[in-house]
């Protein structure tokens, strides 16, 4: 089993346009053992949740994943991606949630992994409450 991570600054975002997700695929099971996200404004709080998506939406860029440990040469099957532009994917059961001041952040730990069902477009997005701000953000996850 390998880890991964991936990590970025996001775009605003709003309540139906997720900032970051993580998303699985029809092979594995990713189990997200760590989320970290930070508010990159000086003046203003956002409201942070983590949900799991159901349907592809329209994801922002992909990013890169990484392997933490530099000697696995096999690439990572989820798919880390940026702010969603138009169409935000279907939210469901929200996970955990928590408001950050100016330059505030915050780290969620999985001690057993968040599982990524083995379900095409399946996964877990990062997803402003109220106004969105743009956020500094990181997933690392096993798979």
């Amino acid at each position: 089993m390998g880890r991964y991570s991936a990590a970025a600054t996001s775009t605003v975002g709003s309540s139906t346009l997720p900032i970051a997700a993580l998303v699985g695929g029809t092979t594995c099971r990713p189990k997200i053992v760590e989320i970290g996200v930070s508010n990159t404004s000086t003046t203003t709080a956002v409201s942070m949740s983590v949900r799991r998506i159901t349907t592809a939406g329209t994801p922002g860029t992909g990013l890169t994943e990484s392997p933490e440990d530099s000697s696995d040469d096999i690439a990572a099957i989820a798919t880390a991606v940026n702010t969603y532009s138009s169409t935000g994917p279907t939210l469901s059961d929200e996970l955990r949630r928590a408001t950050l001041g100016p330059l505030a952040g915050i780290v969620w730990i999985f001690e057993k992994g968040l599982v990524i069902p083995k379900t095409a477009n399946a996964g877990v997005a990062l997803i402003p409450t109220g106004t969105g701000q743009a956020c500094d953000f990181y997933f690392v996850w096993d798979e």
